[in-house]
């Protein structure tokens, strides 16, 4: 609303918080979408959920935005498009990934995109990173290393690579977004929306080739309480996260918003050990502390 837009001193601290809030409500969904992914979800039915995770969500996105769809450019559409397989690939990673591995592990792991693109920016740049984010990326790696043992020193479990290539992915897909061109004048809601239609359509895909469960059979056979964590990943980690961010930096500024939302991992972690019962042991603690205060460390000296 316009009477927010100049507020007066008094008017600030409410303001700011009433914006923060649901912000870090969607920081809280995303923590808890691993455990909530990790209870639906199967080895053999990650196509399929995914196909009727997105598919519920794409619909309402498409609506909201089929005036900007229809503004989209031919190279607009490409663009996005292209961004919608590297998107695709981050999804089956990371939905792979926490179907072999504990949810604390996955929210945590996944973290480390937060050190690993500014690493990336700065090889394609060819600029030298700072003494303080080298220190913050070689304490974020210490962490993985400590928290990917649990109660133990053994080798990291498949799950836990397959976080870690996931968080590689996502370094790439930032990266392919500030530098393909046809996408950077485009809006957000219409770019989303091209992006996870392209995702359906690769899951929908893969998801008919031979021995794999139709996403129709896998949903016939879901309980209400499966039902209702995909209805959550769909409707609250999906929509309801991308109006809030779009809502969220109107109001208050994109570093504020990010700081928000890079608690993802705090509650991916809490989730995990309150709702899912899982246990780090004191090497995995001793890691998850170490990630979460080298990605922290790592966010200042990048900004």
């Amino acid at each position: 609303m316009s009477s927010l837009a100049v507020p007066g001193a008094a008017a600030l601290p409410r303001r700011a918080w009433h914006t923060d809030l649901p912000v870090l409500l969607v920081a809280v969904c995303w923590g808890a979408s691993y455990l909530a992914a990790k209870d639906i979800t199967t080895a053999p039915t990650v196509l399929a959920v995914l196909v009727l995770r997105f598919a519920l969500a794409v619909p309402v996105l498409a609506v909201a935005g089929r005036r900007a769809l229809r503004s989209l450019t031919g190279a607009q559409w490409r663009g996005a498009a292209l961004l919608g397989l590297i998107l695709s690939g981050i999804f089956l990673l990371e939905t792979y990934g926490v179907v072999h591995t504990c949810a604390t592990d996955a929210g945590l792991i996944i973290s480390l995109t937060m050190i690993f693109t500014p690493l990336a920016e700065a090889a394609v740049t060819r600029t030298r990173p700072t003494p303080a984010f080298l220190g913050a990326a070689l304490l974020s790696v210490l962490g993985v290393v400590l928290l990917t043992q649990g109660g133990g020193f053994t080798r990291p479990s498949a799950g836990d690579l397959l976080m870690l290539l996931a968080a590689l992915a996502r370094t790439a897909h930032v990266l392919a977004m500030s530098r393909i061109r046809a996408v950077q004048g485009a809006a957000a809601l219409p770019l989303t929306t091209v992006q996870l239609g392209a995702c359906v359509a690769v899951f929908a895909l893969l998801s008919a080739l031979p021995g794999t469960p139709a996403p129709w059979t896998v949903a016939a056979g879901l309980g209400v309480r499966d039902w209702a964590g995909l209805l959550f990943l769909a409707v609250l980690c999906t929509v309801f996260a991308f109006f809030v961010q779009m809502w969220a930096v109107r109001r208050t500024s994109p570093s504020r918003v990010g700081l928000l939302l890079g608690t993802e991992p705090l509650w991916a972690a809490a989730a995990g050990m309150a709702l899912g019962g899982e246990r780090l042991g004191a090497p995995g603690l001793a890691g998850g502390v170490l990630v979460l205060a080298g990605t922290a460390w790592g966010r200042r000296t990048a900004g």
